[in-house]
């Protein structure tokens, strides 16, 4: 008999981590910004936290490191991502198969009272019209006084020549490290991937999800995001961290 397949959860973990880290610089930086968020304005040290488009879990990992007696709730769609997640998260995590591109997603969840929800850079493969449609279904699963939380590429409308500059100077930066090191691009990234024998089958079914789907790369500027919260139904909507052509908005209810 053969022995079992195992996969190195944390090792690909690390590996994710590195890749993104090269994309975003400052990946820390949001993801400390969004935590004080939570501990600020929840006023508990066990909330609620559900991680929208979480990968490989991300957001759900520091979260439980800094707030121990937290849960989250984990939902995304690709298997790749969540068999990593998976591997790395404990009891304190429901991880939710579920596809944000339709609104049945809701209908997963495990709860509809969050005490906070938290996206980073995943919800710019959602166009427009849907991600307007998106903000509205999240505000329907957030307590009263609960917040949500979007970081993602989004410019500052005042800076459009500056902003430009910055996207080219970080396009540089970013191909310079690729060169010495592809696996840290997104697309090395997945190369290697291709080698686990235990994460390597997950790729068909990764295709089968995204077939025939164009992922949509919609970055509008922060105020569209601002005024797409407030039409879903937030009563609060603000700008909270921004990087360089980077920022979070967090809405509360």
């Amino acid at each position: 008999m053969s022995e079992p397949i195992t996969m190195d959860g944390t090792g690909w973990q690390d590996s994710w981590d590195r890749q993104q880290q090269t994309y975003m610089p400052d990946r820390e930086h949001r993801f400390t910004t969004m935590l004080d968020v939570v501990e600020a304005v929840t006023a508990t040290d066990h909330p609620a936290i559900l991680d929208l488009a979480g990968g490989t879990g991300s957001i759900s990992l520091r979260a439980l490191q800094r707030l121990p007696r937290a849960t989250t709730t984990l939902v995304d769609v690709d298997p790749v991502l969540l068999a990593i997640a998976r591997a790395s998260l404990d009891e304190r995590t429901d991880i939710v198969t579920a596809d944000l591109r339709h609104e049945a997603w809701t209908a997963a969840l495990p709860r509809r009272d969050y005490d906070a929800v938290l996206t980073a850079t995943a919800l710019h493969w959602i166009n427009g019209d849907r991600l307007r449609e998106l903000y509205r279904e999240v505000h329907g699963v957030i307590r009263p006084g609960g917040v949500f939380i979007n970081a993602d590429h989004m410019s500052d409308p005042g800076l459009p020549n500056f902003s430009q500059r910055v996207e080219d100077w970080e396009r540089e930066r970013r191909e310079a490290e690729y060169a010495s090191d592809p696996a840290l691009s997104w697309e090395g990234w997945w190369q290697r991937l291709a080698g686990d024998p235990a994460l390597a089958p997950l790729i068909e079914q990764r295709r089968h999800v995204f077939n025939s789907w164009h992922a949509d790369d919609f970055t509008p500027t922060h105020d569209w995001h601002l005024e797409a919260l407030r039409a879903a139904g937030f009563g609060e909507v603000g700008l909270i961290w921004r990087g360089l052509s980077d920022a979070a908005v967090v809405a509360v209810r």
